[in-house]
């Protein structure tokens, strides 16, 4: 690592550059609640931000997942988002996130509490080759997302979530039902009609990752930096960290990338760190905050 002195901090959080192995092994022990990532996907072309191939993945993502585990409370989560990845010239799948997933509770000990699916609707027609050259394969779209667990019991808490209820939903608290046994063979008791203040997420988060003219990428344009190529959109992590800590509890991005986590963790009102390699990338994130002096500046001179 570069320096243990922050490249920047703000009154909730602190960024470092330097390689993040390194740096989490400076980190006290059981320290963490949540560790929210999306680290490079292993993808066949290599990208600006570093990445290594399918075949390598789980060796090198290990020794960092040994460090997680590490400094995570007894009933803290780590979440990582992760792409998927095709067999080079060939229209089939990789098994690189499985293979991870097995590792990760198998050789460091992690339990599965869920996986999740984020759709991104925006998403491109990939793999060119398979979907928009020779038309033999749907768009590639969905990313899974494995919150796994220290313990068996992490901390957790899907009454910070709920969404609104649908207007279905809304007619039937109205309008009641009639309980008993339906032809599936549940029993629908007079318990589904208590108004829980709203409904229970699924594991399926529908998301585009555009934001053309986000404050952002204006002011890296305005500072000639160029943005991060790979962000995830900020209702990912904005779910998890509401799901799985409350205000004041630290949650950690390894792979910060333009620190999305950061950002939403300093809105949610928890304590948050981020490490980043590439200065660049970290160099932008910092428009993310306008409290930053840097910030300020150039938001009032280009009237971002």
């Amino acid at each position: 690592m570069a320096s243990l002195k922050p490249y920047y901090r703000t009154k909730l959080g602190e960024a470092y550059l330097g390689d993040s192995l390194r740096f989490m092994r400076t980190l006290d022990a059981e320290h963490v609640n949540l560790v929210m990532t999306s680290p490079p996907f292993a993808l066949q072309r290599k990208k600006d931000y570093g990445n290594v191939p399918p075949e390598e993945y789980t060796q090198w993502f290990l020794p960092f997942a040994f460090e997680i585990k590490r400094v995570l409370r007894n009933d803290g989560s780590l979440v990582v988002d992760l792409g998927g990845s095709w067999n080079k010239g060939h229209p089939t799948k990789s098994l690189y996130q499985w293979r991870l997933l097995i590792d990760l509770c198998d050789v460091v000990g992690f339990n599965l509490a869920q996986e999740f699916y984020w759709f991104n609707p925006a998403k491109l027609p990939t793999p060119a080759e398979w979907v928009a050259v020779r038309r033999i394969r749907a768009k590639d779209a969905v990313n899974t997302i494995l919150w796994l667990s220290k313990t068996p019991n992490p901390k957790a808490d899907n009454r910070r979530i709920l969404q609104p209820y649908s207007q279905s939903m809304l007619d039937l608290l109205e309008k009641g039902y009639q309980r008993g046994q339906r032809p599936s063979g549940h029993d629908i008791s007079d318990k589904f009609q208590k108004d829980n203040a709203g409904s229970i997420p699924p594991n399926f988060i529908s998301a585009p990752n555009t934001e053309s003219n986000s404050r952002y990428l204006r002011a890296c344009k305005a500072a000639r930096i160029s943005p991060h190529p790979a962000r995830f959109p900020s209702t990912i992590p904005d779910l998890f960290i509401r799901f799985l800590t409350q205000e004041g509890d630290l949650v950690l991005d390894p792979f910060a990338g333009s620190n999305v986590t950061g950002e939403v963790a300093q809105r949610l009102q928890r304590n948050w760190i981020a490490c980043e390699i590439q200065e660049t990338y970290l160099a932008g994130s910092k428009f993310r905050f306008p409290e930053l002096p840097e910030t300020r500046k150039l938001l009032l001179e280009n009237k971002l």
